[in-house]
């Protein structure tokens, strides 16, 4: 007699496959974003030594550089579903400095696309950070295999 287990403490199994897609997509966007600043640093560097931003002045290139390679490993982790919640949470205050600083140059309007794709990732960021990665991530693989053989259910996932 089988016997099918559900964890009750994994809801991000119960997501949808387009919330996975989408999740991926946004990771993707982001991953691109970080390619495009790296292969253009001093756009960026340029962009925090604008005279609006006086504080942040010193420390362009260091800033640039954090920018850069976050928005490339958070990218990343987002497209495979590692730390998903927290790399989405932290992708946040970049996105709100974008659309405040970088597109507030470009002009406020809807009729900017790098604004609606900007606050778009912004509002998908959130929502990660409140349903997690789903069911096809590395987070959900990571807590099955740690799971699969002291708790019920879980070595079947394996071997199905």
């Amino acid at each position: 007699m089988e016997s099918k287990h559900i964890n009750p403490s994994a809801p991000s199994t119960k997501q949808p496959i387009w919330l996975t897609l989408l999740r991926i997509a946004v990771g993707i966007i982001i991953l691109l974003k970080g390619i495009a600043f790296f292969k253009d640093s001093t756009g960026i560097e340029t962009l925090v030594q604008n005279p609006g931003f006086s504080l942040l002045k010193n420390n362009a290139a260091a800033i640039a550089f954090f920018i850069t390679y976050f928005n490339l490993l958070g990218g990343f982790f987002i497209i495979v579903g590692l730390f998903t919640r927290w790399v989405s949470l932290l992708q946040i205050p970049l996105l709100i400095g974008a659309i405040i600083f970088i597109n507030s140059e470009a002009g406020m309007s809807f009729s900017n696309p790098e604004l609606a794709l900007s606050i778009l990732v912004l509002i998908l960021l959130a929502l990660f950070v409140l349903k997690g990665s789903g069911p096809y991530s590395a987070d959900e693989f990571f807590r099955s295999y740690t799971n699969a053989g002291h708790k019920t259910g879980y070595t079947k996932k394996f071997f199905q």
